[in-house]
């Protein structure tokens, strides 16, 4: 009877290492507050910067067979103080929500990136080798985020081409929209 009951809360332990749930960080709008850094004199015409960083983190416990679970933890930080806006080339409040808009756009890149990470690494049996399994998977969605990135800044000119700047905003909407929120923590 003790044996069942051992096995029995092991299980549960196992399940719960599995599927522990933490409070993840909210996806948010970022506002004018969020940039507090000093613009670069040498921004070739850049108004904006948008610095995040996702910070990534994991503990592994070996199952059975082989088999290990990780409790990851990947961390959206929103560097404010590397993050700016020119204001001095801000003319209206109208240019400052379009500026802001465009770079809400980079944002929900690395959020998007973050929710993918912590779905993949939720949903994936490593081995033995998970450290590098684990890095393995966050350099490929880190590289296609950052591609990702490079392809939102050379569609939209800067946001200067308002018709491929809509057609991303358009495209941010319906991802968020639909997808299903990872925990910052699993």
């Amino acid at each position: 009877m003790r044996l069942i009951k051992l096995c029995a809360i092991c299980a549960v332990a196992v399940l719960c290492l599995k599927t522990k749930a933490a409070t993840a960080q909210p996806y948010r709008i970022l506002t004018q507050a969020d940039f507090l850094g000093t613009p670069r004199p040498d921004g070739r015409g850049v108004v904006a910067y948008t610095n995040c960083t996702l910070n990534f983190s994991y503990q592994s416990n070996h199952v059975n067979n082989g088999e290990y679970l990780l409790h990851a933890s990947v961390r959206l930080t929103m560097n404010n103080y590397k993050s700016w806006l020119d204001r001095s080339r801000i003319i209206n409040s109208e240019q400052l929500l379009e500026i802001l808009k465009h770079e809400q756009g980079h944002y929900n890149i690395a959020y998007l990136e973050q929710q993918e990470v912590l779905r993949t690494l939720s949903r994936t049996r490593f081995t033995a080798n998970y450290r590098q399994e684990a890095m393995d998977i966050f350099d490929r969605i880190d590289a296609r985020y950052k591609q990702l990135n490079q392809d939102y800044e050379e569609d939209t000119q800067n946001m200067v081409n308002r018709q491929q700047q809509h057609s991303w905003d358009v495209y941010f909407a319906k991802r968020l929209q639909y997808i299903s929120r990872e925990n910052a923590s699993l």
